[in-house]
């Protein structure tokens, strides 16, 4: 059996941490070295963390002055000896048979890197994010088109905006290890780019030619965390997301990469608008200077340039209106149709 390296990044988690670890220790493939990150915990995360050791020796702590989720992730990769990779968030689990299940499908049909399906876990309720329909094996040129996708999402995949970052994250995935440490491949701090798991993917998936896909959620992400990264209001996003897209639009063109994966990034750029604009929503500021921040977004030369080629024809009626409006830079008409969407989707 092929070893697996579990890395998973642990600060401030103590009430989720004991399910994540015993989601990993009771998986149905054994060959696992397990890195728990100790980023800084000021909790009783690390003490949670050495009663596990003591129980299990796949356990191996590392303890480390507070750098961050992608610090934390970098951390765990330098020490990392298993033939694969996989990354677990720490306030999430995984379903018994993951591992085994990526791991079989890597070995069967000889490809580089597996995906898997997740479940958004809420405090009421669990949703499945379908992503693709069905178990897939993609060849070269489809491992291709993932990474075009990464970028951004093209043609009929623009029905469903919603998908642009279905692929994109850290976890749901099994790595082969070599390829990330050969490469020197590393995420880069959330406070420069504002989303690490994109970057990093896209620069691991143009070192590979094959992947599998399992349409099974093994994943739990778990979506009721109230101390989580992604339920907070971020007053730098928009610096962030733009500081990451033009370190996309230089990968792109170092690697000399088809005009397809502009017009996907450039696509992308478009679709950010509803997370930038959500984000905005969370801002504690007056009516007035959240609309004022969205006509700041919506006038910058990057999203100007942006929505000039944007391909309407596959949206729905509803996206159709919200992007005409983010197109002609009516701010409070973004505002009045995202305050509407806020309310649907709950949050």
């Amino acid at each position: 059996m092929k070893t697996v390296s579990v890395i998973i990044p642990v600060y401030n988690i103590e009430k989720y941490l004991p399910k994540c670890l015993d989601s990993v220790l009771g998986q149905t493939y054994t060959e696992l070295e397990i890195i728990c990150v100790n980023d800084g915990s000021p909790d009783n995360s690390g003490e949670i963390l050495e009663s596990y050791e003591k129980k299990d020796n796949r356990i191996k702590i590392i303890t480390q002055k507070n750098q961050g989720l992608s610090g934390a992730r970098n951390t765990g990769i330098k020490a990392a000896t298993g033939y694969y990779t996989i990354f677990l968030d720490s306030d999430d689990w995984l379903d018994t048979n993951a591992i085994e299940a990526a791991v079989s499908a890597a070995e069967k049909n000889a490809v580089e890197t597996v995906m898997w399906g997740y479940t958004r876990e809420f405090a009421d309720k669990s949703l499945e994010k379908k992503i693709f329909d069905g178990d897939r094996i993609f060849d070269e040129e489809g491992t291709r088109n993932l990474h075009r996708r990464l970028a951004g999402l093209m043609g009929d995949e623009l029905a469903n905006p919603e998908n642009t970052d279905a692929i994109v994250t850290a976890w749901g995935k099994l790595y082969r290890t070599d390829i990330i440490q050969n490469n020197n491949l590393e995420f880069v701090d959330t406070k420069i780019i504002g989303t690490e798991d994109l970057l990093f993917n896209i620069h691991y998936f143009g070192f590979i030619k094959s992947c599998a896909f399992l349409d099974k959620p093994y994943n739990h992400y778990r979506k009721d965390n109230e101390t989580s990264l992604t339920r907070s209001y971020k007053s730098k996003l928009f610096p962030q997301w733009s500081e990451l897209y033009s370190r996309i639009r230089a990968y792109l063109h170092s690697n000399s990469l088809g005009q397809d994966f502009h017009t996907a990034l450039d696509n992308r750029i478009c679709l950010s608008m509803i997370g930038l604009g959500l984000n905005e929503l969370c801002n504690k500021a007056s009516h007035g200077e959240r609309i004022k921040n969205l006509k700041k977004i919506l006038n910058s030369e990057q999203y100007i340039k942006a929505y000039k080629n944007l391909e309407f024809a596959y949206f729905p009626i509803h996206w159709k209106i919200f992007f005409k409006l983010c197109q002609k830079r009516c701010a409070v008409g973004v505002y009045v149709l995202l305050n509407a969407m806020q309310m649907m989707i709950g949050k």
